[in-house]
């Protein structure tokens, strides 16, 4: 059995854990799956990628609204797949090339499970090592409908790298997933058909925003809310999906009902590390485990299963590997989120349906985007913020944007979060760009 000081099981953020500061440990790094693990391969972007392409796209279908004369008269997938994956595949090869050269770092690619106390199998072999960092992400909820596997489908990590376009995509899913890639496909021309089990896409969004995003998607694609799914089958080269408003179908299946942790795969309970009941890896806020010399980060521990959440845990772990009489805690006070549909979506904090649960003292302000000159500019008509104070702090409890660089609008009032300033300071302490869209911050603010 190989000892080493250290294994690092995935190379998504786990791999950002190792510099030069661990030139003299002896370190092992595991991974299945491509080199670099969920965000750079089959996530975040590629994903994002495809979108805004989608974006293009959708900008030359309404260019008439301007008085400019486009449109969008179809799309070369197999170009657009080419753009995105002929850039993400080469990055992937070479980050595993520039492990496996390193003198100190050997790369297994195969699957691993435990065996015993801090005892890794993989593939033929077995390994130890004192400390271990458990960084091995999720992967799809594969819901278990009569029918489904047999039939074949798609989930994020395949759908994108598919041959062709398909003229209907039915998508199973009402979630970020299923709203940014079923929008991508329907944008480039596919007739898109969303399944939902309730009324709402996005519904751990605040309210309002979950509600605006629906209509939003109800008039560029067909919804069916209130869905429950007796079987899927194919009949010749279609896919058919029978639900209780009858059958839909479609010539690709996208299922997107979210991710669950690898922990299980793992068999981390074969080491004794300790999960909750999603199977999700237990940690305290220095992301350790309860077996010393454990820790464990990203996907696999936290249901948020955000990209930026994951980089600063690995930050974290690296500190309190490298300086065990020092170490530092996670800050997930305020994490913030966004959905790269069209339209986008951001928040950070509570929604006002939290707020009211938790009886929170509160006030709400909305400001349109359209009251703004550059909303003007935009022709926009549907976009928003939603802030929602504590009145009594007079701090940020909540921040919702829903529209056109809602991903961006919302980072300064994260930081304002972070660094515990007054809506009022935000609001009068700064200047303003006039007539730049973050104006419709500031009105808002001013609302409040």
């Amino acid at each position: 059995m190989r000892k080493f000081d250290l294994i690092i099981i995935g190379t998504g953020s786990g791999n950002a854990i190792i510099d030069s500061a661990y030139d003299n440990w002896d370190v092992a790094i595991v991974e299945r799956e491509l080199f670099g693990g969920t965000c750079l391969n089959v996530g975040c972007i590629p994903s994002k990628m495809f979108v805004y392409t989608a974006e293009l796209a959708e900008t030359a279908t309404h260019g008439w609204r301007y008085g400019i004369n486009t449109n969008f008269v179809g799309a070369d997938w197999k170009a657009i797949r080419a753009r995105v994956f002929e850039r993400i595949d080469p990055i992937a090869a070479s980050g595993e090339q520039y492990r496996e050269d390193l003198a100190n770092i050997t790369v297994y690619k195969a699957d691993a499970q435990f065996v015993g106390h801090k005892q890794l199998q993989v593939g033929e072999e077995i390994i130890t090592a004192e400390k271990i960092v458990l960084a091995a992400g999720a992967r799809p909820f594969v819901p278990n409908i009569a029918g489904l596997a047999e039939t074949g489908f798609h989930t994020s990590d395949t759908i994108m790298r598919i041959d062709a376009l398909p003229p209907r995509l039915t998508v199973i899913g009402g979630g970020y997933i299923a709203a940014e890639l079923g929008n991508v496909f329907g944008s480039l021309g596919s007739e898109v058909t969303f399944l939902l089990r309730s009324d709402l896409m996005l519904r751990t969004q605040d309210l309002d925003i979950s509600k605006s995003f629906t209509e939003t998607y109800a008039r560029k694609h067909n919804l069916q809310t209130g869905t429950a799914i007796k079987r899927i089958y194919r009949d010749g080269e279609e896919i058919v999906v029978s639900t209780n408003h009858g059958e839909q179908r479609s010539d690709e299946l996208l299922v997107a009902t979210g991710r669950v942790p690898n922990g299980d795969q793992l068999q981390v309970t074969e080491t004794n590390v300790a999960t909750d009941h999603k199977s999700y890896v237990i940690t305290d806020p220095q992301k350790r485990t309860n077996i010393e010399g454990i820790w464990a980060l990203g996907d696999i521990t936290n249901p948020v299963q955000l990209k930026h959440v994951a980089n600063h845990e690995a930050r974290v772990v690296s500190h309190n590997l490298l300086h065990p009489d020092d170490p530092i805690e996670v800050d997930h006070r305020y994490i913030p989120a966004a959905v790269f549909g069209l339209p986008q979506v951001a928040r950070v904090g509570l929604t006002e349906q939290q707020c009211v649960e938790a009886q929170l003292p509160h006030r709400v302000a909305f400001n349109d985007y359209g009251v703004t000159a550059y909303g003007w500019a935009m022709e926009d008509t549907a976009s928003f913020v939603k802030l929602i104070v504590n009145t009594e702090t007079r701090r940020l409890l909540g921040a919702h944007i829903l529209g056109p660089q809602a991903s961006t609008l919302i980072q300064q009032l994260i930081q304002a979060m972070v660094f515990d300033l007054s809506v009022d300071d935000i609001a009068r302490k700064q200047y303003y760009i006039h007539p730049a869209l973050p104006e419709v911050i500031e009105q808002a603010l001013l609302k409040l």
